[in-house]
């Protein structure tokens, strides 16, 4: 019973605490070595299997990806970590 007690009393502190939600990052790469219909698969999966992704696409014609994370669980060197091993080395892309 002690036992129930704690664990509900921990649930209504984490539920109550005031710990604010992290607003989500979304950030392009540059991914210059994709070339064929399936490299966007590829580094699409690769930056879907970093925890803290939320959403990743990659485009073929601007040689792209764009990835939403939470940059509480990631950030950007893991995402170009992520295409790097998928054998598509990637760098944050500079907007004008």
């Amino acid at each position: 019973m002690f036992r129930k007690l704690l664990f509900l009393l921990g649930l209504a502190l984490a539920l109550s605490g005031s710990a604010q939600a992290v607003e989500p990052v979304t950030v392009t790469l540059d991914v210059p070595g994709m070339n064929c219909g399936f490299c966007p698969i590829t580094v699409r999966k690769a930056l879907r299997g970093v925890p803290g992704v939320i959403s990743a696409s990659a485009d073929l014609d601007s040689k792209t990806a764009t990835v939403t994370y939470d940059p509480d669980r990631t950030n950007v060197e893991a995402l170009t970590a992520a295409t790097a091993n998928a054998g598509y080395p990637s760098t944050l892309k500079v907007q004008p």
